[in-house]
């Protein structure tokens, strides 16, 4: 089976190839024959109803510094095309959310992966909420005697932008913290809508697992430890990928949220996981699927391409 596969993404010359996980899918599609497209989200056009896309013709290769040939651009139909893959990265802003809409006019018929009403539905901050059970104690909110009470329980948080992502803008204070009123007051002139407030989890300085989930299963993870004087563990910010198996309580958490994931249309998820405590589940353009295989583990595009292709007529 030849399918043409457009990708939706930042722009493919920029991209770091060995942690990024949208090459990975490139080139494994391209190993089983298929054609790419490549397309940045600015030259996404609706007309009459027609969605289409100013697409090159793309040849990946994992060599890094010369790791993709582009064609000449063309306008494509993408009802004509077999997959889009919805990669860009966030943030997660208007200008993301009206991709989901338009790309919503050509699925399933052209199958996007992930399916992007449920993407424009499922915030990575907002959807993971509907599990409180299985996240630490979480206030969504931006009023400040709101926080101040959940301060006082809960002793030190971690305070971050609702739609923020790699590790940006992810601040620990504490229960007395003389910086939290300048804190509150940059937030509120940065962020329009409210933060997330989270109990900080001290076992963070031994890792933030990034599990994989391919078509609600789990597929794979590594552990994401911070460097030294940072909780954060992206690895753009300096965390180190560890290779991990997953724990009891990790089976579980993917168990519960696995075919709710399944259903949404979710191919392609990676959840984060701090000492059993479920803080995040990423749809929009999830990673990790070099580290995991660097490591040791899997070739999660394989498995991916594997579920995307079982979806198509």
């Amino acid at each position: 089976m030849t399918l043409t596969v457009a990708v939706q993404m930042d722009p493919i010359q920029n991209i770091r190839i060995t942690g990024d996980s949208t090459f990975a899918m490139l080139l494994e599609a391209q190993r089983r024959g298929h054609r790419l497209l490549h397309y940045t989200p600015d030259r996404l056009s609706m007309r009459d109803s027609r969605v289409t896309a100013m697409a090159e013709p793309a040849e990946v290769r994992d060599v890094d510094g010369d790791h993709v040939t582009l064609g000449e651009a063309e306008r494509v139909d993408l009802a004509d095309v077999d997959v889009v893959l919805l990669r860009q990265d966030p943030p997660f802003d208007m200008a993301y959310i009206t991709t989901t809409h338009l790309l919503e006019r050509i699925h399933p018929q052209t199958l996007v992966v992930n399916d992007p009403a449920h993407v424009r539905n499922a915030p990575e901050k907002l959807f993971v909420t509907h599990y409180p059970h299985l996240m630490p104690p979480t206030l969504i909110s931006r009023d400040k005697s709101e926080i101040d009470a959940f301060r006082r329980e809960h002793g030190d948080v971690v305070m971050k932008p609702l739609y923020g992502n790699g590790g940006a803008a992810v601040f620990k204070v504490s229960r007395e913290d003389p910086n939290f009123g300048s804190l509150f007051d940059l937030f509120s002139a940065t962020f329009r809508e409210p933060w997330v407030i989270q109990r900080f989890l001290p076992k963070i300085t031994e890792g933030d697992k990034r599990i994989i989930l391919i078509d609600g299963v789990a597929a794979g993870a590594i552990n994401r430890v911070p460097a030294l004087n940072d909780i954060r563990s992206n690895m753009v910010r300096g965390g180190a990928a560890k290779p991990t198996d997953l724990t009891p309580r990790e089976i579980e958490i993917c168990e519960t949220i696995g075919p709710k994931l399944k259903e949404m249309g979710q191919i392609f998820v990676g959840i984060d996981v701090i000492d059993g405590n479920l803080t995040e589940i990423n749809v929009t353009s999830p990673t990790g699927l070099r580290a995991i295989k660097r490591l040791g583990g899997p070739d999660l595009a394989i498995t991916l391409w594997d579920a995307i292709e079982s979806k198509l007529p």
